[in-house]
């Protein structure tokens, strides 16, 4: 079973918006993890260092948590995900997970800071909506709101 600890080791945010003006009451906010390499440290433990990025649309932020994910496991389990990395193939879940939980934990507190919504999913539609939906009624999409 792999272990794995996140560190980071960076934290950026900037507001665009002037902190006088009103945000747009939509905003599109788009989360994305990278991992960026998994270098293998010894039989039993990788190094996977990772980027994750918040922007909004329209421009108002852009958030940035960069950090290193340790991984430790069976020498079987990181050699083959060693392996798996160098043919391309995504990370295993359970690094994408430790990583997202982390930074956006991190971003969640950065957007608090700079007063711009936090990078969370929408809320799911109250159930007298949800039959709305059903019965072909007014289709709403979930969208940020400030």
């Amino acid at each position: 079973m792999l272990r794995v600890t996140v560190q980071v080791t960076n934290l950026t945010g900037e507001r665009f918006w002037g902190q006088e003006s009103q945000l747009p009451p939509q905003v599109q906010i788009a989360v994305n993890i990278n991992i960026v390499g998994l270098d293998m440290k010894n039989e039993s433990t990788a190094d996977a260092p990772f980027v994750f990025t918040v922007n909004y649309t329209p421009s108002i932020a852009q958030l940035s948590v960069k950090g290193r994910a340790q991984v430790m496991g069976e020498k079987e389990e990181i050699s083959k995900m060693i392996d798996e990395h160098k043919q391309n193939r995504p990370p295993p879940v359970a690094i994408i997970q430790a990583v997202s939980s982390i930074a956006m934990a991190e971003a969640i507190l950065l957007s608090k800071s700079l007063g711009i919504p936090p990078p969370l999913p929408p809320m799911g539609l109250p159930p007298e909506q949800m039959q709305g939906q059903q019965q072909g009624l007014r289709k709403s999409e979930p969208r940020y709101t400030t």
